[in-house]
């Protein structure tokens, strides 16, 4: 406390720390106790391993001849992309239950129903990437680098995940409800996702769409993370898509709070 009596600044960071973790605790233990959709959560990823490594992979060529080392780190990064989605459809559920409303009646930091929300679906990503590598092991994924290049990898596709994450949750926030807010998502990820070089080499693509799946920032984070787990060469791609991760922050992250004081 300072000498007047008010909160010093230090104790402000605090409660509004305390906050973000009461906030985030709280959507953890809603998936504890509904796990059924952090089960479909991992379903999705699931299927798509499977579909590609033994129906699809055998008619895609890559340079090295080894599809599932390819399709693995591509497949991570797909997952906690798809990942952050819940971003968006826990906020909108927040919103069209009224619980917004009531958070704002509440002595707590304003930062922290955004905040924890983001930090709990960055949790949850968490356990979804061990589960998927562990899937990966198991269809035949040999990553080749270090591990501390295997950490950085999946720290980084973490947080590019968790950077685009405040973009969903400006989404969430300006859809009615949660099943327009899911829709709402579709025609940005999509085309991010599936033109890009997660599935497949960028230079087996048609020359027209090689320009956009080359440079788009979710390419570049598949090919960070792919180079980094499998430890071969891949020019600047980590810094490029840290910097696509840092930017995206940067500019998401302050129009969700703004779209939060809105609706708030």
């Amino acid at each position: 406390m300072s000498v007047s009596g008010a909160p010093t600044t230090s104790a402000e960071w605090r409660w509004a720390v305390r906050d973000v973790w009461t906030m985030g605790r709280r959507n953890i233990l809603a998936l504890v106790r509904i796990p059924v959709s952090f089960v479909f959560a991992l379903v999705q990823p699931v299927m798509f391993v499977l579909l590609f490594r033994y129906v699809f992979g055998g008619a895609i060529r890559v340079p090295n001849g080894q599809y599932v080392n390819f399709l693995i780190p591509g497949i991570l990064v797909q997952t906690t992309i798809f990942g952050a989605i819940g971003t968006t459809i826990g906020l909108a559920e927040d919103l069209q239950r009224g619980l917004i409303e009531r958070f704002r009646a509440l002595p707590m930091a304003r930062m922290a129903v955004l905040a924890g929300r983001t930090v709990s679906d960055l949790l949850r990503n968490v356990v979804v990437l061990l589960v998927i590598t562990g899937m990966g092991f198991l269809v035949g994924f040999r990553p080749t680098g270090s591990l501390i290049s295997y950490v950085g990898a999946s720290v980084l596709m973490l947080f590019f995940a968790y950077a685009l994450s405040w973009g969903f949750a400006y989404v969430g926030l300006a859809a009615p409800n949660s099943e327009t807010a899911q829709a709402m998502t579709f025609p940005v990820i999509f085309p991010l996702t599936f033109a890009s070089s997660i599935f497949v080499p960028v230079a087996f693509m048609p020359s027209w769409l090689q320009v956009f799946a080359r440079n788009q920032p979710v390419s570049q984070v598949a090919e960070a993370v792919r180079g980094l787990m499998l430890g071969v060469p891949h020019g600047h791609a980590t810094w490029i898509a840290l910097a696509w991760a840092v930017g995206a922050l940067v500019v998401l992250a302050p129009l969700a709070t703004r779209r939060y004081r809105r609706v708030a």
